[in-house]
């Protein structure tokens, strides 16, 4: 779980939102966790999307599942069981979708990330999972 701390900002009288204060170590686990990600999707091999991403679990074919923090509850528990039947890590992603895949370089949103090869990165051998 990210650790998160929320204040209460009063905005315009009455109306209030929540405005979330991230940890220095939170902060530099995202980071590295970018890093990583950037480094699968330029040396190794990996799947964006619900879809693929199980196909590549059902296959065998997957070694670790990013889930985004923003992904619909059923859709989270549906992968994590399909990961679970076929014993591959899954690592919860701190940011929402849009982080996701921008953290892929990509220019769309991704809530499921499948990466089959980790090429450079050391994403598979560290341990990130929560």
């Amino acid at each position: 779980a990210m650790l998160a701390k929320t204040q209460k900002v009063l905005v315009k009288g009455r109306k209030k939102t929540e405005v979330k204060m991230v940890s220095k170590k939170a902060k530099k686990q995202q980071d590295s966790m970018n890093s990583r990600l950037k480094l699968v999707m330029k040396s190794g091999k990996a799947i964006l999307g619900y879809k693929h991403s199980l196909k590549s679990l059902r296959k065998g074919k997957s070694k670790m599942i990013l889930i985004a923090s923003n992904c619909p509850h059923l859709r989270k528990s549906e992968v994590e069981y399909m990961a679970m039947l076929a014993k591959t890590q899954v690592h919860h992603y701190a940011g929402d979708n849009t982080s996701l895949g921008t953290a892929c370089g990509k220019f769309f949103n991704c809530s499921v990330l499948s990466i089959i090869d980790g090429g450079d990165s050391d994403i598979l051998t560290n341990d990130t999972k929560e």
